[in-house]
């Protein structure tokens, strides 16, 4: 790489991550494991943290770019975080690498917006293995400003010598399946890869026969353990309209069973489903907002252990947020893979929960970990909302 040795990319992750007022947080500088668990308060940021990724992803996806990706945000006054002072720049930087060499790459990249309320880049920076091969703004730019309006990450003609990065970030995919948008397509307009599940039949219709048929039964088995009554999954087209669907086989009194398409499906069974689908489809860094919703708590238990399978078996990265105590039940959950986020007056503080004296006192004296950590999460006067009516 770069006239070094090469190294393997198997199980490149994010490292560690460094934020300057992006949204709630005014400042956050965190290593990352190879499953991250966010924990806090309502409106703490944990959506708007994993947001930060979504962000890198969406400068060098197709269609996207950075003044695409700021606009989707609604401008860079909207990004920048309201605990900042007067106009400061925006910035996220992370680490990428694996548990041997944690900075293979390091990628930063500063915004602020021009008089007329545009984007404009303030900084851009590549290293591999401490190398520098790009420093923004440079003697271009200062000669024709016009080019701080793009990254040079997103632009393939000159990215060459650091693309396998704009690569990875590429593959960051973001999943919070919301039921009724798969029920119903048909009200809605979709995009592709909508992480909130407009799309989500086609995007199993445009996978190939014998791969969809092969992550289908594998999902199937899965569902079962939540589902019992489950014995079948599968594909179809509607006949008359040509439109992709699912369906389930039922345990019923019928010797042949009963069908039910994903119209019937419980939110429970449809959003387990489009989380294992989203485990088998991809390789890059997962981002899960609160996976938890619908499940059974006896199967909500069980997930960090599925992440902690493909972890070990195709070194992907898991980001999630969760309110769940029952999946911060797992023993398996090290205190260096779970972030307190805790708002403050001047913007949200992230915390590794491994570097709290107190919580690791309580997990190391035989706490549970939810135990030790939920009332950290807890609003201080939650029980005032029972008087609501009065």
């Amino acid at each position: 790489m770069n006239g070094k040795s090469p190294i393997s990319l198997k199980g490149l992750r994010f490292t560690s991550v460094r934020l300057a007022n992006w949204r709630n947080f005014a400042h956050a500088n965190v290593a990352l494991a190879g499953r991250v668990f966010l924990i806090g308060p309502n409106a703490s940021g944990k959506s708007n943290f994993l947001d930060a990724f979504r962000f890198l992803h969406d400068l060098v996806a197709l269609g996207g770019g950075f003044q695409e990706a700021i606009t989707k945000r609604g401008g860079v006054s909207k990004l920048r975080s309201l605990a900042a002072r007067r106009y400061p720049d925006v910035e996220i930087a992370v680490s990428l690498g694996t548990d041997e060499v944690p900075e293979i790459w390091t990628y930063e990249v500063t915004f602020t917006q021009d008089n007329r309320q545009r984007p404009l880049l303030r900084r851009e920076v590549v290293k591999s293995m401490g190398e520098t091969l790009l420093k923004r703004p440079d003697e271009d730019d200062r000669t024709d400003p016009a080019r701080l309006q793009q990254t040079h990450i997103e632009q393939v003609n000159v990215n060459r010598p650091f693309r396998d990065l704009a690569d990875f970030l590429r593959t960051v995919r973001y999943v919070h399946l919301v039921p009724q948008l798969v029920r119903e397509t048909d009200r809605y307009v979709g995009r592709d890869n909508d992480p909130f599940g407009s799309d989500f039949l086609e995007q199993v219709a445009k996978t190939q026969d014998r791969t969809r048929s092969a992550r289908l039964r594998k999902i199937a088995e899965g569902l079962k353990v939540a589902v019992p009554q489950l014995q079948e999954l599968q594909f179809f087209r509607d006949e008359a309209k040509g439109t992709p669907h699912l369906r389930g086989k039922y345990e019923h009194w019928r010797s042949l069973g009963a069908w039910q398409t994903e119209e019937q499906f419980s939110d429970g069974t449809l959003r387990l489903l489009a989380l294992l689908w989203a485990v088998l489809d991809g390789s890059g860094p997962l981002l899960l907002e609160e996976p938890e919703l619908s499940l059974h708590p006896e199967v909500v238990r069980y997930l960090p252990q599925l992440f902690a399978r493909l972890q070990r078996r195709t070194g992907r990265q898991v980001l999630l947020s969760s309110h769940s105590a029952d999946l911060l039940r797992d023993e398996g959950i090290a205190l260096d893979e779970v972030l307190l986020l805790r708002p403050k007056a001047e913007g949200t503080r992230v915390e590794l929960v491994s570097q709290l004296q107190h919580a690791r006192a309580l997990v190391e004296g035989g706490l549970p970990l939810p135990d030790a950590l939920i009332p950290e999460t807890r609003p201080p006067r939650a029980a005032q909302l029972s008087l609501f009516g009065d």
